[in-house]
């Protein structure tokens, strides 16, 4: 009987190590669409909001009194604008504070922390923004 080798196999290089993911896990993903979405939003309402606010106003150079801010945030349609814009404006500051936070590159702890504190801020900052123009919206 012959005997038979089996062919040396040679060793895989090995891989040069990865370099660690800056922002690992689909989360980031998701805040970053959330960041540009926000983004988009702002730029639409801000424009909205400038025109409305203080470019139609005439013979007042673009200032209203207090009686025609009242008239103006009790149109349903602009209450639910000025609304759209509170909150786009409070997602991307809260998400903006959050990413220069995170680039300190606290501990896992700590970014935890950061994000709940960020999220009763910005909850915070959009129940005291409704409740304002919701008493200007029904004190009209």
């Amino acid at each position: 009987m012959a005997v038979v080798e089996k062919p040396q196999s040679t060793p895989a290089p090995e891989q040069p190590p990865q370099p660690p993911k800056i922002y690992p896990g689909v989360r980031s993903a998701r805040v970053w669409r959330w960041t540009v979405v926000s983004g988009l939003a702002l730029v639409f309402l801000a424009g909205v909001h400038m025109i409305a606010q203080h470019f139609i106003v005439g013979g007042t150079g673009g200032l209203r009194t207090y009686q025609e801010v009242l008239d103006y945030i009790s149109n349903p349609v602009i209450f639910v604008i000025e609304g759209g814009f509170l909150l786009a404006v409070t997602i991307h500051a809260m998400l903006g504070l959050r990413g220069v936070l995170h680039d300190l590159d606290p501990s896992p702890r700590a970014r935890a922390r950061i994000d709940r504190v960020l999220w009763v801020l910005g909850t915070a900052t959009v129940a005291y923004g409704f409740f304002l123009i919701t008493t200007l919206a029904l004190r009209a």
